[in-house]
């Protein structure tokens, strides 16, 4: 008996002794962080960070994160990985609800080296392994809240007529405090846009995603215009493919075109800017053929968008959608006014920016700028002698001092050289004015603003490009009267009688108020309708496929 417990200690020592060859001891957090500093130091040239063939994106942030904290380990803790580890890893995997890829954020690698669990990983990574996964999660951290905070792109190198002021903090301070309270996936979440229009628009991805999970929407074929009342074979069709999106059933009976079905078209409509008339044409068959799939990058690269935007849009504002076709005044979380515009021709695209309207100008005169008065208004008043004295036009030379009237009989219209026009035109206030009755200014580059027009006939077509950039407002009166407001003297019919004085008159704002012009090709509300627009500038393709590119990988 003595024997057999003496063999069975010895083959359990044995064992043991095997077992302690195939178990690492974890690294003392000691050796981690000699092993970081090495790690960063040896990398502090131009050289980049490369953890496997994943590269460090926020090498700056990361270097003086760690700096800062002297090189201590952030994610692991003696024998462990800790809890934030895994809230980090769950936030990067639902960083696909924003819109966001969650490969752009090392999710294979760190999924690999934490997946095991917390206790395993440490012990079987070993001290290099570990070093680089405290790089990959720091790393992870900082550019997933970049992303939430400001966006992934810059969307200046995109488009020079998108100015953004990115919003900006030191993230590498958020994270050490997000370390310390144990809450890096909410501060995460903190990060992004407050504004309930980017939840409900995250709400519609969500939403689409789960449309495209049943498959692609049924394409209606081509075939003549169908009007309501009308008979066509492709009805059954067409309920399919609404009742796909609105996610319930839509019957028909027969081939004829009735009142139900064409409330749904008519809804459609309504959600996609266009003519609202229950005919199925081409504009309305054309909508109806975008799938969900594209759907759902249309709201990815709108979310993008709200990503841009100041955090802080401002108590009371003006947000002017250029796609949509309209301005809306808002105060809190309610819409107080919605006015229609024209924007400018896709040539003369109006840019996106924000700003503060500070005062209007009634009757205002207009000064042509140079480039309009050359490419649009030179051959005008080369084919009609009278155009500039029907107009209101008055030709000048020079500036302040030296500012001169020019006689228009003077001048040889038909000798101008390209570039080398050399008189200012202005037009005298009046209704044949450009400007209309009143201009709304906030000092930009891009010398846009907001005015009224004498051309009010255009405010019926459904696709209003037509401006050379600036921003034509209907019902002018409506919108200097509310933001007059506060002023008792102003009254509807005072600002109706200086709209018409033909007298300039310049009128300050109590208080400023933010214009935001932003470029929205989908968008929802707090019901979960969404809403869809034609990209007249053709601008979210290169926001998509920037939005799409991976990561650079690294070298082995």
């Amino acid at each position: 008996m003595t024997r057999r417990l003496r063999l069975g200690s010895i083959f359990l020592v044995m064992m043991g002794m095997l077992l302690a060859g195939s178990v690492r001891a974890a690294p003392a957090p000691s050796a981690v962080r000699e092993r970081l500093r090495h790690r960063l130091e040896a990398t502090s040239g131009p050289e980049r960070i490369v953890v496997g063939r994943q590269v460090v994106q926020s090498e700056t942030s990361l270097r003086k994160f760690y700096t800062e904290r002297g090189f201590a380990p952030a994610w692991s803790a003696g024998s462990r990985f800790t809890d934030q580890a895994d809230s980090l890893l769950a936030a990067i995997e639902a960083a696909g609800l924003e819109g966001l890829s969650p490969s752009d954020y090392h999710l294979i690698p760190l999924r690999k080296a934490l997946g095991t669990g917390p206790n395993a990983a440490v012990r079987t990574l070993g001290l290099p392994g570990i070093v680089d996964t405290e790089l990959l999660l720091t790393d992870a951290w900082l550019l997933l809240a970049t992303h939430c905070l400001s966006g992934k792109l810059d969307p200046t190198t995109l488009d020079p007529e998108w100015v953004v002021s990115r919003r900006q903090v030191d993230l590498s301070i958020v994270l050490e405090t997000a370390l310390r309270e144990g809450t890096v996936a909410a501060t995460l979440r903190s990060l992004l846009p407050g504004q309930p229009g980017y939840a409900w628009l995250k709400a519609g991805l969500a939403r689409y995603r789960r449309l495209a999970a049943q498959g692609e929407w049924t394409v209606v074929p081509a075939g003549p215009l169908l009007r309501p009342g009308g008979r066509d074979p492709r009805l059954s069709v067409l309920a399919q493919r609404l009742a796909a999106e609105r996610g319930d059933s839509l019957t028909v009976s027969g081939e004829t075109y009735e009142q139900d079905l064409v409330d749904a078209v008519k809804s459609f409509q309504r959600r996609q800017g266009l003519k609202v008339d229950g005919i199925v044409g081409p504009s309305t068959l054309s909508a109806l053929n975008i799938g969900v799939l594209e759907r759902i990058d249309e709201i990815r690269v709108n979310l993008e968008r709200w990503r841009w935007l100041p955090q802080d849009l401002g108590p009371r504002h003006i947000v002017v959608n250029i796609a949509d076709f309209h301005l809306r005044v808002i105060e809190g979380d309610g819409l107080i006014l919605t006015l229609p515009v024209i924007v400018g021709k896709p040539f003369r695209r109006t840019p996106v920016f924000s700003a503060t309207m500070s005062y209007l100008v009634f009757s205002p005169v207009w000064e042509v700028p140079p480039m309009l008065a050359e490419q649009d208004k030179l051959p005008l008043i080369r084919g009609n002698p009278e155009y500039l004295a029907t107009y209101g036009f008055e030709v000048l030379s020079g500036w302040g001092a030296d500012e001169r009237i020019v006689d228009p009989d003077s001048v040889r219209w038909n000798e101008m050289k390209p570039g080398r026009f050399p008189y200012r035109l202005r037009q005298k206030p009046g209704p044949l004015n450009a400007l209309g009755g009143v201009k709304f200014m906030f000092p930009n580059k891009f010398n846009v603003y907001l005015h009224d027009t004498p051309s009010r006939e255009l405010f019926r077509e459904s696709v209003r490009t037509f401006s050379s950039g600036c921003i034509r407002v209907q019902d002018t009166e409506r919108l200097a009267a509310l933001l007059l407001g506060d002023k008792p003297e102003w009254t509807a019919d005072a600002v109706t009688a200086a709209m018409t004085s033909g007298r300039e008159r310049t009128v300050r704002l109590t208080r400023a108020i933010p214009v935001h012009l932003q470029y929205w090709t989908a968008w929802s509300d707090e019901h979960g309708g969404m809403e869809f627009r034609r990209d007249i500038y053709g601008r979210d393709k290169g926001v998509l496929a920037a939005l799409s590119e991976a990561p650079p990988a690294g070298g082995r």
